[in-house]
């Protein structure tokens, strides 16, 4: 079920960690953005675009994460938008003979693996480094990337219906995940990312992670306040009650597992642990 967060702006949450699909209503079509994610789930979109009369115009990756790079064959074959950062890092990762399979491998616990489609995983055209705007025709589209979470990473504010699709970052499941591989500094990265959204706010009424709820203006300031107040926590190694480790609902308790193994990363940095 999509369900609007602005005017020609819809959400589909995905039953899987509460992952969204963003369309966004264009001209000639819409813009998908990180499609997914089960293949029921991307069928029954397909038949809601069709029912609408609306084709897929184009589609966007926020970052290189299998989850935010399915796609289902009904959606067509529009050009498939990622940051030249994003698309090298998929291309360098599918290159690998097995990188699918073990995929699959990672999904097989949770009974999900023969229900998300990987046949077309991937297939990302990479905008020319340091593009701002997406090249479609739809609400003018503006590409916020940084290095927080992934290479590549960016978020999209839909500039004239007041959107931010911020990918995997401000969400009120998840606790923010650092990139401890592909950058020397994550905190940093990831307070620069923060800086980034905090100097949109006055544009933003409607915030869409790429797993959870979407927010309003006044909850997308606190979130960017929950995620700064973490990663400077985890830094400085002092406690810290975040609500999304310490309520974490049935079923979501692996979130504290992240959180553990991100306490033991930066003991591991530190050699302390």
């Amino acid at each position: 079920m999509l369900n609007q967060v602005a005017d020609g702006v819809l959400v589909h949450e995905s039953e899987f960690v509460r992952t969204n699909t963003v369309v966004v209503h264009g001209r000639d079509g819409v813009l998908l953005v990180d499609p997914g994610i089960q293949d029921h789930e991307l069928a029954c979109l397909a038949d809601d675009l069709a029912a609408s009369g609306r084709p897929v115009a184009a589609g966007f990756s926020t970052h290189p994460d299998w989850d935010h790079l399915l796609w289902h064959p009904r959606f067509g074959t529009p050009p498939r938008y990622g940051t030249a950062r994003c698309a090298a890092v998929i291309r360098e990762q599918l290159a690998a003979p097995d990188a699918k399979a073990e995929i699959a491998a990672h999904l097989e616990p949770t009974g999900l693996a023969e229900h998300i489609p990987l046949d077309l995983l991937g297939l990302i055209t990479a905008l020319p480094a340091g593009t701002t705007r997406l090249p479609w025709e739809g609400p003018q589209v503006r590409i916020i990337e940084h290095r927080a979470h992934a290479p590549g990473h960016a978020a999209l504010l839909i500039e004239e219906r007041g959107v931010l699709v911020a990918g995997d970052m401000l969400s009120d499941v998840l606790v923010p995940i650092l990139d401890w591989d592909g950058t020397a500094d994550p905190v940093e990265d990831y307070l620069a990312a923060l800086d980034l959204f905090e100097g949109v706010a006055a544009k933003v009424e409607a915030v869409v992670p790429g797993h959870g709820s979407p927010c309003g203006a006044g909850r997308f300031r606190e979130r960017i306040e929950l995620d700064r107040a973490y990663v400077l926590a985890l830094r400085e190694g002092r406690p810290f009650g975040d609500p999304r480790v310490t309520s974490a609902r049935p079923g979501w308790e692996w979130v504290g597992d992240v959180h553990e193994g991100q306490l033991r990363g930066f003991a591991r940095r530190a050699g302390t642990g």
